[in-house]
């Protein structure tokens, strides 16, 4: 009798010993043709080197490993394969090491550690509606805006350090610089003990009361001494507005007191340096703001200080945070997220921070290759449900550059512009960038001549 075995022939005789070798033969065929596993009693453990292999190939991806994999290895990896999703297979791998995967486009995916402040774009589309969910009505939103206000306060610890601020020391100022349309003066304040924060004050060459903007620098090169936040500075200024930039914590002039930017000490300091800026504006230059028309606007890391700011203080009355605000992302460094202020009432996010400047004006700028891409679909409607709680739906805007990146460009500074021209009703005729002196980073440090 012949039977067949794939390319093995067996032969039924009476030699035993023959026919133990032939069945050796096609139990190490049979394993040669499957992937390297072993049983349950093994866990089916595998490499993690082997399954990543394994995914490219089934796939058809390219995965980026920013984590160390050197021998790890993965128990029930086959099992944690779905053949019909890439993703939820990634969620199963990565769920064991604590990793995250990140879609990168071009059918690549990075993977990296656990980010505390990192989420998948569709974990910020339930964010909002659970957050909806919370509130379907004015009342019902205004409570939960004053329990936030008041856990963000304590969780930021804001108060207390306001209440430790240095008292009655004059702020350190420099020459005013006199340019075409505006002046430039550079101020110092001691904030705390020992601690100051450094900036400078652009001015109208007009005089009168004009609008009050502050403006926290994001972590572009450079931070306020660099040539687009000059631009934008004297730019507004020479529109009608007294704009304020200053030091990152850790940056700039303010690096020698304490180099260590990315410490959750950085994350309130920042906030504080904003907030005590404001105070000495409003209380040393009085007869030239005009109250009713205060704003914030700053870009990546200073949008995210500009959402904050807004929440911890209502005297702001439009604002304009710049490739930043995001449900699912509520910045990278700790200077934006090292206090743990999205824990509270019981769980936030920057978009709801920023709908407590509801009916005020604000807008959004957006782009395509960050991680606001998401703000037409997501966080844009969730805002101006909540601006329609007042009437007031056309208060909330956002301008969107789906083929743009991550900077503080020219279309972003004109959305700026346009905002602030209609909200705070500066002169238009006197855009011109072009106008602005760019100073040497000499000249913008305190005891400058």
């Amino acid at each position: 009798m012949l039977f067949s075995l794939g390319t093995i022939e067996i032969r039924k005789d009476n030699n035993h010993t023959a026919m133990r070798k032939t069945f050796t033969a096609i139990a190490l065929a049979i394993a040669a043709s499957l992937p390297a596993q072993n049983n349950y009693t093994g866990k089916f453990e595998r490499s993690l080197s082997d399954v990543s292999k394994g995914i490219e190939k089934r796939f058809g991806v390219k995965l980026k490993w920013d984590v160390d994999t050197v021998n790890k290895r993965l128990p029930y990896a086959d099992f944690r394969i779905r053949p019909y999703s890439i993703e939820e297979t990634l969620d199963n791998i990565c769920k064991y090491f604590d990793f995250n995967w990140w879609d990168q486009g071009k059918n690549t995916y990075k993977i990296k550690a656990y980010e505390y402040m990192r989420r998948h774009t569709s974990d910020g589309e339930k964010m909002l509606t659970w957050l909806s969910s919370l509130y379907s009505n004015k009342a019902e939103w205004e409570a939960r805006r004053d329990t936030l206000q008041r856990e963000l306060r304590q969780r930021l610890e804001i108060d207390a350090y306001l209440d430790s601020c240095v008292k009655g020391k004059k702020a350190i100022l420099s020459k005013v610089r006199k340019y075409d349309g505006y002046t430039v003066q550079n101020i110092c304040i001691e904030t705390l003990p020992g601690e100051h924060l450094y900036g400078s004050i652009y001015t109208p060459a007009k005089r009168g009361q004009h609008a009050l903007i502050i403006c926290p620098n994001g972590h572009f090169y450079d931070g306020r001494y660099r040539k687009d936040q000059q631009q934008r500075m004297a730019t507004l200024a020479r529109m009608g507005a007294i704009c304020v930039s200053y030091d990152l914590y850790g940056w700039g002039e303010k690096k020698a007191e304490d180099p260590k930017h990315r410490t959750d000490r950085a994350h309130v300091i920042q906030a504080l340096d904003g907030l005590v800026l404001l105070n000495w504006m409003i209380e040393n230059r009085a007869k030239e703001i005009d109250m009713t028309r205060i704003g914030a606007n700053g870009g990546s890391g200073g949008g995210s200080l500009t959402v904050l700011l807004s929440a911890l203080d209502n005297r702001f009355t439009a604002v304009a945070p710049t490739v930043s605000l995001a449900s699912h992302f509520d910045g990278g460094c700790p200077c934006e997220s090292g206090k743990p202020i999205h824990l509270s009432a019981g769980g936030t996010c920057n978009a709801e921070l920023l709908a407590m400047m509801a009916p005020r004006p604000v807008l959004v700028v957006s782009d395509g290759g960050d991680w606001t891409a998401s703000v037409p679909q997501l966080e844009y409607p969730y805002l101006q449900r909540i601006w329609q709680f007042y009437d007031a739906k056309d208060a909330i805007s956002n301008v969107h550059l789906p083929n743009e990146r991550h900077d503080f460009g020219p279309n972003k500074r004109n959305a700026v512009y346009d905002f602030f021209i209609k909200v705070f009703k500066l002169d238009g005729s006197k855009l011109d960038e072009s106008k602005a002196t760019i100073e040497p980073y000499e000249k913008m440090m305190t005891g400058s001549k």
